[in-house]
C-alpha cells in the first residue's frame, strides 16, 4: 500500500506548515472528527488462481475541498495534534460502515498502526461491537499492520495481535521488504497474510532480482502457512510474471484501482490473462529441476506476430514459409495467442472467408487460450497439463515465458518425445514394489548436486532384524513393511526439496536439502516405531520380539523391525562422486545399526 492510497505515517511531523496553518488545519481536523467527513475507497484484492474477488483493502479520504483531503497530511495533522488513535478509529468506523452498507463480497482489510492496535487506553472489543452491530462477522476482517516506524516492544504487538486473533480476526503484514522490522514482525505474528511492497513487483517482468526475492518470500511462505500478496501490479506483464511464481493473491491498478463503488469482478481483459493456460511450478520447482530435465530444454525459436497483424498479411506468411505450422501472437513481450497453420489455411479456403476477414485482425483465428509455461516448468508438470488441457493444445504445441516474457514454443511432437522418453527412464529405474526412484536416478541426483556445489545431507536408512521377519511372517508381510517405510519417509520429507531413492530390498537413501533434516529424521524414526506395531501379533509385540532359525538352523530369539539412519553431511567439497556419498553414508549406516532399536547416527568428522 503506497502513502498515497492508504493512510500515511501516524510518527510523521507537519513541519513544513506555519503556525497560521497548523492553527487551520487544526480547525479542520477537528470538525473532520466531529462530524465525520470522511469517505472510503476500496481496492479489491484478488485470487490469481481464477481472479475472484478475496476482499478489499479500505482505504480513506478527507473532504475533497480540504487540505487533509489526503491521508498523508490528514494524519500528518492528527500526529500533530496528538489525535492519531482518534483518526485511526474513526477511519476505521468509516471504512467498516461503507463496506457493510455496499454489501461487498469478501473480506474487509483495515490499515492498523502498530502503536494505535498497542494502545493500552484503546477499550478492547470496541471494534469487535462495531461490526457486531453493522452486521459483519469477524472472521471477514483482518487487520492489516502498517509499520512506518520501528517496532520496540514486540511481547506488547504479540499481546494486542494475539487478542485480536482471538476474538475471530485474521492478520497480514504490510510493505513486507519496505518497513523497519517486517521480517522479524513475519517471524513473531505469524499472520495469514503478508503484503509484498510495490517497489518489488513494478518491472518484476524484467528484474531478475526483484523475481528471485520474491520466489524466496514465496518459499518461505509456503512453509509458513500464510497467503502472499503482491501489491502494485500496474501491467500485464507483470501480473503474468507474479502468478507464474505462484503468488496466490494481487492486487493494483491494472487489475482495479481504489474507487468509492468498487468492481465485484474483475475486467475482462485481466480476466482473460488469469484465465489463459499459464501453469506456474512455483510449488514443486525446486524438486522436479533435480529430477527432471525443464520443458526449457526443447524450446524452439520462431517468429512471432503483433495481434494487430491483418489475416491477408499472416496468410502471407504462412504461404511463404511452407514448413511454418504455427505462429505465436506476442504484443509487447507478452505471449497472448497461437495461430495454427491449418486451422487459418482452411478457414480462408471458405466461401467469402478471406473477403470477410482478410484486412481483420488475426485474432479472429488465434487461439485466444493458448497454454503458456515458464521454462523452468518440469516436463513432468507439463505432462499432468498436456493431459488435463483440450487436445487441440498439443496440436499448436506451448508457448515459454522467462518472467511473464515470451521467449520460444515448444511443438507437440517435440513434447511427446520428450514426455515419452521421460516414462520409459521412470519405468526402467524406478523401484516396482515402491515406485520410488531407484540407483540410476539416485547416482545421477547426487552428482547433480555435487555439480552445483549444494549443500546436502545423505540418509542412508535401512532396516534392523528384517530378515527374520520375513522367515516369520511371509515375504507378502515383507514387503507390506517396506511400503510403510516408504510412506513414513514420504511424510516427514520436504518433497519440494528433499528426494527419496529406493537402493533395493530393504535400502532407502533420502537426499535432505531441508535444514531441518535431523528433526525430520527423529519424526521418521518415532513414526516408523509407532507404524511398525501393527505388523506384530499380540504375543510377539508383548515380548518385543520372536524366535526364528538362523544359517546354522538354530532357534534364535529376534528383536522386533526398526529402522536405522545414518548420515554423512555433502558441504564445502569434501565429496567428488556419488561413488564417495555412498560410501561415507554407508559407514554412517553400519554405526547407526549398533545402537539398539530405531537410531540416528551423524557423521560429523567434517565438522
Amino acid at each position: 500500500m503506497s502513502a498515497a492510497a492508504g493512510h500515511a505515517s501516524p510518527a510523521l511531523h507537519a513541519s513544513q506548515f506555519d503556525q497560521a496553518d497548523l492553527s487551520a488545519l487544526r480547525f479542520q481536523l477537528q470538525n473532520i472528527i466531529s462530524k465525520r467527513l470522511l469517505t472510503a475507497r476500496f481496492q479489491p484484492i484478488i485470487e490469481m488462481s481464477d481472479g475472484s474477488i478475496l476482499g478489499y483493502e479500505g482505504l480513506i479520504r478527507g473532504p475533497s475541498d480540504s487540505a487533509l483531503h489526503s491521508p498523508i497530511n490528514l494524519f500528518k495533522a492528527a500526529a500533530e495534534n496528538n489525535l492519531t488513535v482518534q483518526v485511526e478509529h474513526l477511519c476505521r468506523q468509516v471504512v467498516l460502515e461503507q463496506f457493510a452498507a455496499q454489501k461487498l463480497p469478501g473480506k474487509i482489510f483495515l490499515n492498523v498502526s502498530p502503536e494505535c492496535l498497542m494502545q493500552r487506553d484503546a477499550r478492547y472489543g470496541e471494534t469487535l461491537d462495531f461490526i457486531h452491530q453493522i452486521g459483519i462477522n469477524p472472521d471477514r476482517v483482518i487487520i492489516e499492520l502498517t509499520e512506518y516506524q520501528p517496532t520496540h516492544d514486540y511481547a506488547l504487538l504479540l499481546d494486542a495481535v494475539l487478542h485480536y486473533r482471538n476474538m475471530g480476526f485474521e492478520i497480514a503484514i504490510d510493505d513486507l521488504g519496505e518497513g523497519f522490522s517486517s521480517l522479524r514482525l513475519w517471524s513473531e505474528l505469524k499472520p495469514e497474510y503478508v503484503k509484498i511492497d510495490m517497489h518489488f513487483i513494478q518491472g518484476i517482468d524484467n528484474d531478475a532480482v526483484k523475481a528471485q526475492f520474491v520466489r524466496s518470500i514465496q518459499s518461505i511462505a509456503e512453509k509458513s502457512g500464510t497467503r502472499v500478496i503482491a501489491e502494485g501490479i500496474e501491467t500485464q506483464a507483470e501480473l503474468l510474471a507474479v502468478r507464474e511464481i505462484g503468488v496466490a493473491c494481487g492486487q493494483g491498478y491494472h487489475i482495479a484501482r481504489p474507487h468509492p463503488s468498487p468492481t465485484r469482478s474483475i475486467s475482462a481483459e485481466v480476466a482473460k490473462t488469469l484465465s489463459a493456460h499459464t501453469y506456474h511450478s512455483g510449488k514443486r520447482q525446486h524438486q522436479q529441476m533435480e529430477t527432471s530435465s525443464a520443458v526449457g530444454k526443447i524450446l524452439r525459436t520462431s517468429p512471432t506476430i503483433p495481434s494487430s497483424m491483418l489475416n491477408n498479411q499472416v496468410d502471407a506468411i504462412f504461404l511463404e514459409n511452407p514448413k511454418l505450422q504455427m505462429l505465436p501472437v506476442v504484443d509487447d513481450g507478452v505471449p497472448v495467442g497461437i495461430i495454427n497453420r491449418y486451422h487459418m489455411i482452411d478457414s480462408f479456403a471458405r466461401p467469402y472467408q478471406r473477403e470477410l476477414y482478410g484486412k481483420k485482425s488475426c485474432r479472429v483465428f488465434m487461439d485466444a487460450h493458448p497454454i503458456i509455461v515458464d521454462k523452468h516448468t518440469s516436463m513432468q508438470e507439463v505432462s499432468h497439463i498436456i493431459v488435463q488441457a483440450n487436445p487441440d493444445h498439443l496440436i499448436n504445441g506451448i508457448m515459454l515465458t522467462e518472467n511473464g516474457k515470451y521467449i520460444g514454443i515448444c511443438t507437440g511432437p517435440d513434447l511427446m518425445r520428450e514426455i515419452t522418453q521421460m516414462q520409459i527412464n521412470a519405468a526402467r529405474y524406478a523401484n516396482p514394489l515402491t515406485q520410488l526412484p531407484g540407483n540410476v536416478p539416485i547416482n545421477e541426483h547426487i552428482e547433480q548436486l555435487l555439480e552445483k556445489q549444494e549443500k546436502f545431507c545423505a540418509c542412508y536408512c535401512d532396516l534392523d532384524h528384517f530378515k527374520p521377519f520375513n522367515d516369520v511372517y511371509g515375504y507378502r508381510r515383507g514387503d507390506d513393511i517396506i511400503q510403510m517405510t516408504s510412506e513414513v519417509l514420504k511424510k516427514h520429507c520436504d518433497l519440494k526439496q528433499d528426494f527419496i531413492g529406493h537402493i533395493g530390498g530393504d535400502d532407502f537413501i533420502i537426499l535432505f536439502r531441508s535444514t531441518d533434516w535431523e528433526t525430520r529424521c527423529r519424526a521418521i524414526l518415532d513414526s516408523f516405531a509407532l507404524e511398525i506395531q501393527d505388523f506384530y501379533s499380540n504375543e510377539d509385540r508383548e515380548r518385543g520380539g520372536y524366535l526364528s532359525e538362523d544359517r546354522q538352523g538354530k532357534k534364535v530369539f529376534y528383536p522386533l523391525v526398526s529402522l536405522s539412519l545414518g548420515v554423512v553431511k555433502a558441504q564445502d567439497r569434501q565429496f567428488y562422486s556419488h561413488h564417495q556419498i555412498s560410501l561415507a553414508a554407508s559407514d554412517a549406516k553400519k554405526q547407526a545399526k549398533k545402537i539398539h532399536g530405531n537410531s540416528l547416527f551423524v557423521d560429523r568428522r567434517s565438522e
